[in-house]
């Protein structure tokens, strides 16, 4: 069973593990069609059909099962890969160990944002930019300087225990868990930390730079906390709602995937944090 941990508690082998086959990824062109699905469904709100990835019900389990499919890519490269998630209410600085230069490098320099270290910075030749949304072939990062300060412990508990998963009109000005963890209203979590990153991460081409895959595996454990707290709380909407994914909806890109096979990350993976029981059962 998968065990996805706290960046921030990785060895410097799991690190280095995580973003070789990151760096694999990119050279066969994997990675990349991975950038290319997420930029066609960032504007979801406007896609024909129903509303899917984005600013809808199915934000959530349209990552987890995205995130998935990333990692199972890694695997083929490692199969002790995992996703490590970043957990952006501790470490939420520009000095946190996530940007040091043997993991995901730092920020951009002042005149164009251009990651200048770490394995993912243009000058290395290993990680160009080709799924471009501003014609530039290079890692671009402006930390902090977009949004002073990422979301603290405290907004995201009190979104945690908010009791209902989402709420008609079931888009961005919706009213319940999903929303204000996306974060179109309220606290402004999820979509917060993009601004913050800047740089490609500010973009419907986010995938482009590594850190979202973590940030991404944060914003799923974050999820799978609040099924914790609200046992008898699931996903809305169940049914006969239009241009949205209901629970047993199909979603695309997918042709068989629906919310309700999402609900339970545990038959995928489970996280550091959860007990080794619970984890030992799901083997």
């Amino acid at each position: 069973m998968t065990v996805r941990k706290n960046q921030a508690s990785l060895t410097a082998e799991e690190k280095r593990a995580f973003t070789n086959a990151l760096i694999e990824i990119k050279r066969t062109g994997v990675y990349d069609r991975f950038v290319t699905t997420h930029n066609g469904f960032i504007m979801s709100d406007t896609d024909s059909g129903d509303r899917v990835g984005h600013r809808s019900p199915s934000f959530l389990p349209w990552h987890r099962r995205y995130l998935i499919e990333f990692e199972a890519e890694l695997q083929k490269v490692d199969p002790k890969v995992a996703l490590p998630y970043w957990d952006w209410t501790t470490d939420r600085t520009s000095r946190a160990s996530i940007w040091s230069p043997d993991f995901m490098g730092g920020t951009g320099r002042a005149r164009d944002g251009q990651v200048m270290d770490g394995p993912f910075a243009y000058s290395g030749g290993k990680f160009p930019i080709n799924v471009r949304v501003d014609g530039r072939s290079y890692l671009r990062r402006s930390l902090g300087s977009a949004v002073a300060e990422l979301p603290t412990k405290a907004e995201v508990d009190a979104v945690l225990n908010m009791p209902v998963y989402d709420a008609a009109p079931w888009n961005s000005s919706s009213n319940g868990f999903r929303n204000h963890l996306e974060g179109w209203r309220g606290a402004n979590l999820h979509n917060r930390v993009h601004v913050w990153v800047g740089g490609q991460m500010a973009t419907g081409a986010s995938p482009n730079d590594p850190v979202f895959w973590m940030h991404h595996a944060y914003v799923d454990k974050l999820w799978a906390e609040w099924q914790t707290r609200h046992p008898q709380s699931t996903y809305l909407p169940a049914a006969g709602t239009a241009n949205v994914v209901d629970l047993n909806d199909t979603m695309r890109p997918w042709n068989d995937v629906t919310p309700a096979d999402m609900l339970d990350h545990r038959k995928f993976y489970t996280f550091d944090t959860e007990p080794a029981a619970a984890a030992a059962s799901q083997r």
